[in-house]
């Protein structure tokens, strides 16, 4: 690595900057991506800094093809990247499918904007959550993280690489526009000090290798296209050394392998902060750039003597149900500000199972809450 991989020292930038940075400096050295409002700025930052770094960058006809040309390339050994937006996410789908069933690792960055449709190209939203977790058809685990701060972008664009070579799957890092479009103070630390997960390749007889084995928590250790090991890669249900077997005894095992390498170890990747819920009546759940205003909230209501928490989602998928579970034993209620119609609200309710009331602020796109919004619902449940 050279000195122009890690950009240590602070910067003032956007999110949209960091979370290249953060690709960068995790070891991603092929993006392929389209233009599209607000994540451009990405790509473009991408289309810069790869070339000094000994890295590739390809702008592709479309969404669907530039989704295909990252799972291609981390066949090949690479660690690779995209970035996008609602309608272009749309587009994608099939293919993140295809990265799912073929436990192909790379990091898909989805900068939310209104919708549906083109919706509000250039305003935010965070209505893409849901489509996150159940976008491409079928059963399978999903990650996905949400950044709040340009700091964040940074920071969990590495961890989401790390996780996707971890649990050998696409990972997704769900910004929002005012985050991604938001200018504030990012450090990066020196890249001894940047935790990064390699990828796990395979030892042993090349001809013993089972690149899909599902005998074990996590999944095989994948080889490099190439490197002498047999690769046979298919989105058909297959055995465990990649040939298709259409027979519900194989797909048994294949789809609870995808489900349950996220399930069982989501005690391993979920991440939240939580803020004054020793003895809180309320909690608020947010996440992006609506926790920021949540959290000013807490701090308001806080000083007034008034007994209000905040749970702030960093990892969305999977969600904290047993976290949820354990406060609505206490609480009287959840109050979940979103910028959609109600999305994550609903994951707050399952948890909650009647035990405390949830309550949707959904604004529908383009603008955010006010923490005076915010408070006046919040004084409705105290």
């Amino acid at each position: 690595m050279s000195d122009k991989d890690v950009l240590t020292g602070e910067h003032f930038i956007h999110g949209d900057a960091a979370c290249a940075e953060g690709g960068l400096a995790a070891g991603c050295r092929f993006f392929a991506g389209y233009p599209i409002t607000p994540a451009t700025e990405v790509a473009e930052r991408m289309a810069r800094r790869l070339p000094q770094v000994g890295g590739v960058y390809i702008q592709m006809e479309d969404e669907i093809a530039s989704m295909a040309a990252i799972l291609g390339a981390s066949w090949g050994g690479v660690k690779s990247m995209t970035s996008t937006s609602g309608p272009g996410f749309s587009l994608m789908m099939e293919n993140i499918g295809l990265g799912m069933m073929t436990e192909t690792p790379c990091v898909v960055v989805n900068i939310q904007r209104g919708g549906p449709s083109t919706g509000l190209p250039t305003l935010v939203g965070q209505a893409d959550v849901m489509q996150a977790r159940w976008g491409s058809h079928g059963d399978y685990g999903c990650i996905a993280l949400a950044p709040c701060s340009p700091q964040e972008c940074f920071d969990l664009t590495i961890h989401a690489f790390n996780l996707s070579e971890i649990y050998r799957q696409p990972v997704f890092v769900m910004a929002d526009e005012v985050v991604a479009h938001m200018t504030e103070r990012v450090v990066i630390p020196p890249r001894e000090k940047i935790h990064i997960v390699g990828r796990k390749k395979p030892t042993g007889n090349p001809g013993d290798y089972l690149p899909f084995d599902s005998a074990g928590p996590l999944p095989a250790p994948m080889a490099v296209a190439g490197d002498g090991f047999h690769v046979h890669v298919t989105g058909l249900t297959h055995d465990e050394r990649g040939y298709p077997v259409i027979t519900d005894v194989v797909q048994e095992r294949n789809v609870r392998h995808l489900v349950d390498k996220i399930r069982d170890n989501a005690h391993k990747i979920i991440s939240v902060e939580e803020t004054a819920l020793e003895d809180a009546d309320v909690v608020l759940i947010a996440y992006g750039c609506t926790a920021r205003v949540a959290r000013q909230v807490v701090e308001d209501l806080r000083e007034k003597g008034l007994k209000v928490g905040l749970v702030r989602l960093i990892t969305i998928w999977p969600f904290p149900s047993d976290l949820i579970r354990r406060l609505a034993d206490r609480v009287k209620a959840f109050v979940v500000p979103e910028i959609n119609y109600g999305q994550m609200a609903y994951e707050v309710e399952r948890a909650a199972a009647g035990k405390a009331e949830t309550v949707l602020f959904g604004v529908m796109g383009g603008s955010v809450h006010t923490p005076e919004e915010i408070e006046d619902l919040v004084m409705e449940y105290l």
